[in-house]
């Protein structure tokens, strides 16, 4: 069961693969955060951070261009990883059919190659930039540093390898050259794997602290505003993602789990308080949140009745509700462009 999410809500081009057989779709967590509703920009829906133009144009404030600053480098984090979040799709395509400790034989029943990857050039030259922007964060930064190495040298090695299975060079030199590239793959692929779990992990706790810092901002500036509703309402959805189900944790710790869901309800049914009688007050996103929370709601009926355990139920419900959380990232960003 290793179907893969996107971290960070940056694009919508990856969905979950459902597994096939009795394997349930299972979402793979590269760190906690999945398709967050990340900084796509310094600004919500148009309306930038700084004070509007009834006011002077001044510059924006200490704490406004540092929300800016940290926008700027977590989306090109932000972007590395998504790109590069093929490479784990390639290595869990590999493992669905070989034997990780032993290699592939030539005799596998089926053999299913792997995943070529995308080329990461300019997107591992954005995120290598900003390792030395501010802000600053050590750990982070160097988390990401050699997450940047392992995936250089994890790359050619994966597509190497698709090339051998795509050509199916293994019935021809009876997988001798899959065994020599099998234990490449195995060599890079550890350094890889647990250099993006500890990005994952970090990289979600220092959102946390950003997104609150936006919705800080966005309250002193237009109070509990539209565009106030629509930040609160994602930052709420993705604390209930990051809780839900991945193939190295495929239990849910319950009592968080239900908090987070009573959080992001309680939201819920704030915006659309704030929307009543309101016409277009948020485009098309309106209705995206309740169709996520009623999804959530049947998921956690059934996760409740197995304690938890996804293995054994409301696992195959976890796709609908990835497609629902990947169009409220994408709407959701110009959610209030009619509301003025």
């Amino acid at each position: 069961m290793g179907a893969s999410r996107k971290l960070y809500g940056m694009r919508r081009d990856d969905v979950p693969v459902a597994h096939k057989g009795a394997e349930m779709t299972m979402i793979g967590k590269i760190g906690a955060a999945f398709l967050l509703a990340f900084l796509a920009s310094a600004s919500l829906n148009g309306v930038t951070l700084a004070d509007d133009a009834s006011t002077e144009a001044a510059k924006p404030d200490d704490a406004e261009a540092g929300l800016r600053a940290a926008t700027a480098k977590f989306n090109a984090y932000v972007e590395f990883l998504n790109r590069t979040l093929r490479a784990s799709e390639s290595i869990d395509r590999y493992k669905s059919w070989v034997n990780w400790t032993q290699g592939p034989t030539g005799r596998e029943r089926i053999i299913y190659g792997l995943y070529d990857v995308y080329d990461t050039t300019s997107v591992a030259a954005a995120a290598t930039a900003a390792l030395t922007k501010e802000p600053l964060l050590p750990e982070l930064d160097a988390a990401m540093r050699d997450y940047i190495a392992a995936n250089a040298a994890l790359g050619p090695i994966l597509n190497e390898a698709n090339g051998y299975y795509e050509r199916a060079d293994y019935k021809v030199d009876k997988m001798a050259e899959g065994k020599v590239l099998h234990a490449k793959i195995v060599a890079a692929a550890g350094p890889f794997l647990a250099a993006r779990a500890k990005v994952d992990a970090l990289i979600t706790v220092e959102k946390e602290k950003v997104d609150l810092a936006r919705l800080d901002a966005i309250e002193k500036r237009e109070g509990r505003s539209a565009n106030w509703h629509v930040a609160n309402v994602m930052l709420r959805a993705r604390r209930v993602m990051d809780l839900l189900p991945s193939n190295a944790k495929p239990v849910v710790d319950l009592a968080p789990f239900h908090a987070a869901m009573a959080d992001y309800g309680d939201a819920v049914k704030a915006m659309d308080a704030f929307g009543a009688g309101k016409p277009n007050a948020f485009f098309v996103f309106e209705s995206q949140p309740r169709s996520l929370l009623s999804k959530l709601r049947d998921f956690q009926e059934a996760i409740d009745r197995v304690k938890g355990d996804a293995r054994r139920g409301g696992g195959d419900q976890l796709t609908w509700i990835v497609n629902d959380y990947n169009t409220m990232v994408t709407t959701s960003q110009n959610a209030t462009m009619f509301n003025h």
